[in-house]
């Protein structure tokens, strides 16, 4: 009933002084929107990387170890992955599946306009294992090409189109590929795929400038990676072996860490709140003094005196966050939709829940905030007990911090609280 009561005080208060208690919260409310906005942005590239590379997380790369690198920029080296090679590879992760390809840059000539392209050549039957169909078919000839997407969509290319290689001769559109996104092994996105044996002839090219092993149980991984540089750097290291799990496994512990940071950032702003309602309750403390020291007098116990101001800490943090969390969804859906272009990752469970950890922090910084304000107003006023006069009455000497000395009197009749 006591709680109730000052409790009551506590809602008077805020209202009373309703544009200060209204500041406070708008603060507590941009702390609140700021720390989930970012946490729910953080998230969503972090879920947003990790489907684009989702696909390419279960695959082992071999390149040759003397260019230092993977992709076009072989396609120069002398020394290539020689078909010896792929066969001990192949025999080593079976019967997990061994895809060599072959990679390269070309100029070409689309219609009336030139253009550069990246060329991958596979086998057809490798084809479909990495790459996805949009439009049109998968390769069945080596007259053919299919092109990424968004070559397809620079270039205005469409099936049945023609691609003229130069030097190498011309090739018909057959399929469009889905988009892939970026990979760590082929990206054909930006160029056309061929079959293995057009580019055999046309680049006079037997070696390979890369082979991707296709890894079906994910726990083997590393065990499968340790089997291939063991067979082929036996004497010397002649290839180079990337293990992609990790690799996404160190991009997304990454972007894990940029999201907590940002997040970090947007604390900031509660922090700020924080101060403001630490200001704001040692204002309330200073102007109250007379009222504490009525309560003091009648036997209030300094305890309740600190709930009374705890209380009024809680109502703004609660308010606060509760409108805060409500706006943070509409703050998230606007970050996500600038940054991202996509809401898709915006009300899954891991987005989400950053609402409720911008709410809670909410909640707690205001409470810490109204800690030392709530122990200030009750060990600032002293008040001597009571002593009643020949009237029937009493009366009691307060003091306050700072503040010259009071009489409160008491009428007879009335209950201490």
């Amino acid at each position: 009933m006591q709680r109730r009561l000052f409790f009551d005080f506590a809602v008077r208060n805020v209202r009373l002084h309703w544009f200060r208690s209204l500041l406070a919260v708008i603060g507590i409310v941009i702390g609140v929107v700021a720390i989930a906005s970012m946490g729910i942005l953080g998230n969503s590239l972090v879920l947003a990387i990790s489907d684009s590379l989702s696909t390419v997380g279960d695959s082992i790369i071999v390149t040759p170890h003397a260019g230092g690198g993977m992709g076009p920029a072989m396609a120069g080296t002398s020394e290539l992955i020689t078909e010896r090679k792929v066969e001990q590879i192949r025999r080593t992760v079976a019967p997990d599946l061994t895809i060599p390809v072959y990679s390269g840059t070309a100029r070409m000539r689309v219609g009336t306009e030139d253009t550069v392209g990246v060329v991958y050549a596979l086998k057809p039957d490798d084809i479909p294992v990495l790459l996805e169909l949009e439009e049109g078919a998968f390769l069945r000839g080596s007259s053919g090409a299919m092109a990424g997407a968004k070559f397809a969509d620079e270039n205005n290319l469409k099936v049945g189109s023609r691609i003229t290689i130069r030097d190498k001769g011309s090739l018909r559109v057959v399929g469009i590929l889905k988009e892939r996104g970026m990979g760590f092994d082929i990206n054909p996105d930006y160029g056309i795929v061929v079959e293995d044996k057009w580019y055999q002839q046309a680049y006079d090219q037997s070696d390979y400038d890369m082979v991707i092993v296709k890894v079906k149980d994910l726990s083997r991984i590393e065990q499968t990676k340790e089997a291939i540089e063991k067979q082929l750097n036996r004497r010397e290291t002649e290839v180079d072996v990337i293990d992609t799990k990790a690799i996404l496994e160190t991009i997304l512990d990454t972007f894990g860490r940029i999201s907590t940071f940002t997040t970090a950032i947007g604390g900031i702003s509660l922090i700020v709140a924080g101060v403001s309602i630490l200001n704001i309750m040692m204002m309330s403390v200073t102007e109250r003094i007379k009222e504490i020291g009525v309560l003091r007098s009648i036997g209030t116990l300094r305890q309740e005196v600190r709930s009374m101001f705890l209380f009024e800490a809680l109502i703004l943090g609660l308010i606060g966050s509760v409108i805060g969390g409500v706006m943070s969804i509409f703050g998230g859906y606007v970050v996500s939709l600038v940054m991202l272009e996509s809401t898709e990752y915006l009300f899954v469970p891991s987005s989400m829940i950053y609402v409720f950890y911008g709410m809670a922090f909410g909640i707690g910084t205001s409470l810490l905030s109204g800690l030392y304000p709530a122990w200030k107003a009750s060990k600032g006023v002293e008040g001597r007990s009571p002593r009643w006069g020949k009237r029937g009455g009493a009366h009691a000497i307060c003091k306050g911090s700072g503040q010259a000395s009071f009489r409160v009197f008491i009428l007879p009749g009335k209950r201490r609280i």
